[in-house]
């Protein structure tokens, strides 16, 4: 690493420590060159893959949309944000997990709908008749006759 004050391309670590909660270590290093100290803090780099719309466009993985559409389908429902926030660090690793650069826009939306199929019934046909567009009752009705049938 360069040194921040001379630009000395030789830095040496001095200590290493994990910090927040083992997800970041913070080193501290001495340049070789001026003998100045500094500290650096080192994080893995989880890349999520970019999103292919169902009209072929390309768009990165935007967390607070997908965060957004679930709150909405869980509003008003006896759910945890804790359960929410497991559900949703659940998505993103299964996305991580693909070893893909990009997955298909509708993959997102049947990890969550299979999400919120084991946190909530009512939430996930709420986001099911969004997500699949329902025209009618009749589609509502498919939809809880399915879910029905698997819960059995």
């Amino acid at each position: 690493m360069h040194c921040p004050f001379c630009s000395h391309p030789d830095t040496k670590v001095i200590d290493s420590r994990l910090v927040a909660d083992g997800g970041q270590v913070r080193r501290r290093r001495e340049c070789s060159a001026c003998g100045e100290r500094f500290t650096t803090f080192e994080t893995a780099e989880l890349v999520l893959p970019r999103l292919v719309k169902s009209d072929g466009s390309r768009q990165p993985f935007d967390e607070e949309k997908m965060r957004a559409g679930v709150m909405r389908a869980v509003e008003k429902r006896p759910v945890s944000v804790e359960s929410l926030e497991e559900a949703i660090n659940k998505i993103k690793s299964k996305l991580r997990a693909t070893g893909e650069r990009e997955v298909p826009s509708s993959m997102v939306g049947e990890l969550v709908m299979n999400a919120l199929r084991d946190l909530d019934d009512v939430a996930y046909v709420r986001f099911a008749s969004v997500y699949r567009r329902f025209q009618d009752v009749n589609a509502f009705r498919e939809e809880i006759d399915k879910l029905e049938s698997q819960s059995t």
